[in-house]
């Protein structure tokens, strides 16, 4: 029986390890039609697949690497790209991003790559089943000291969503740069491995 029981627990995190991590090894399988959720999550999807290579396999050196002294290293980007997913995923679930508060969460790479992932694939999720006026309430909001501002699902295409797949390229160029090139065999045009 508790050899049960272990195989069950195992298989439960096998599972949740599958679902967090490694759901963007190969882009999903993109939706039976278009409309304004699906576009929008297919784009959120690229990010992720994009994500998934350009960040696996990251060694120390790789994250303390930076171009140049006033540049901002590998781990920095990644806590960037990590904030714009809060961003996109808040933004979709229809909640403020409020940076009144003064709580900073502290964690690993590992833990900071498996909760961005997690980001774009829930907010791939939702989008898959907006409609075109769910978008329209999907606002960026942001609530600092100096008060509160509201953007437009748009702005969310060509400012956090275009900025992480930017600096996702630049995590690509700075593991190159450290000697740990991106797999040559990730192919972005059909989301998978070469064969």
């Amino acid at each position: 029986m508790k050899s049960l029981i272990f195989l069950l627990s195992i298989t439960s995190l096998s599972a949740f390890a599958q679902d967090s991590t490694d759901y963007y090894y190969k882009i999903p399988e993109y939706p039976d039609s278009y409309n304004a959720g699906t576009v929008a999550a297919r784009m959120v999807d690229g990010l992720g697949f994009r994500y998934y290579w350009g960040t696996v396999g990251l060694r120390a050196e790789d994250l303390d690497y930076k171009p140049s002294p006033e540049a901002r290293s590998t781990a920095e980007t990644i806590d960037h790209i990590y904030g714009l997913t809060n961003v996109l995923l808040n933004s979709t679930k229809r909640l403020p991003n409020d940076f009144t508060t003064d709580e900073e969460e502290e964690l690993s790479f590992e833990e900071k790559r498996a909760k961005t992932l997690q980001n774009i694939k829930e907010a791939s999720e939702i989008l898959k089943t907006s409609t075109a006026e769910d978008l329209e309430s999907y606002k960026i909001v942001f609530i600092s000291s100096r008060g509160q501002s509201e953007y437009p699902f748009w702005n969310q295409l060509n400012g956090p969503l275009a900025d992480a797949i930017w600096h996702v390229g630049q995590v690509v160029s700075f593991r190159r740069a450290s000697g740990n090139p991106f797999n040559s065999n990730v192919s972005v045009l059909r989301g998978r491995l070469k064969d």
